[in-house]
């Protein structure tokens, strides 16, 4: 069920800088045929969208705003390809007394989590009428282990690990390949306070390009996330006591 690139529709959210912009230059080098960039401030992609030749086209979309995501499906009617990219942190660090978790957690929720969901159901059928096509949900290795300076982002990672294996359960009778994927350390905004090595966005989005094509369903885009991943894979008790200890 792996999707080939070449002469595709995809609609990426968060397209606008970090893994989603990478995301969208990848796709256009690998011949997609249209890319609907989708962000908050699609006005960031006017440029590269005139250097395009109309295969870039710019939408406004906050996923968390139900009148958004269903404007952008009814502009957005040829696509096969979904990538959920979109998404926050909103704590950094904390006691785990703090307050703030809470309040952090309600945002990421809305955001990682739930809309990520509507997005995809509201695409759901768009998809069904394309032979299935095909969901790439960008999770986080923090979605498969907590770290506890991300407490509450990490538990949003983790219902969107939860939500991608409900969505491949109940698609799957459409033929729509769904992808968790799972970055460790990424160099963007997003990811600035993290104190580990960082890969390059370009690499992550070619490793996750690689990864649909290749019809992997759990997509490990950088050494970092490769090597937590194989630990979850072999041993999810034996990944959080390697965390804990680190």
């Amino acid at each position: 069920m792996a999707i080939q690139i070449e002469n595709t529709v995809a609609f990426v959210t968060g397209a606008n800088r970090g893994i989603g912009l990478a995301l969208v230059h990848a796709l256009l080098e690998r011949g997609a045929r249209k890319v609907y960039a989708a962000s908050r401030r699609p006005d960031t992609l006017e440029a590269l969208a005139a250097a395009s030749q109309g295969r870039l086209v710019p939408i406004r979309l906050d996923i968390t705003r139900p009148d958004q995501v269903r404007a952008a499906v009814e502009r957005a009617g040829d696509v096969n390809l979904l990538i959920n990219n979109a998404g926050i942190v909103a704590q950094f660090g904390g006691e785990f007394t703090d307050k703030g978790w809470v309040t952090a957690g309600r945002e990421e929720f809305e955001v990682n989590v739930l809309g990520t969901l509507a997005v995809t159901q509201a695409f759901a059928p768009v998809l069904a009428a394309q032979q299935g096509g095909a969901v790439a949900n960008v999770s986080s290795v923090a979605g498969l282990v907590s770290f506890g300076i991300l407490a509450s982002y990490s538990a949003s990672k983790a219902a969107l690990h939860s939500v991608t294996q409900a969505t491949r359960a109940l698609l799957k009778g459409q033929g729509t390949f769904v992808a968790g994927v799972y970055p460790g350390p990424i160099d963007t905004d997003m990811a600035k306070d993290i104190p580990f090595e960082k890969t390059a966005p370009s690499a992550a989005a070619a490793a996750i390009l690689d990864g649909l094509e290749q019809g992997i369903e759990e997509i490990f885009p950088d050494p970092m996330a490769q090597q937590l991943g194989s630990l979850f894979l072999q041993s999810p008790k034996g990944l959080e006591q390697h965390v804990a200890a680190g």
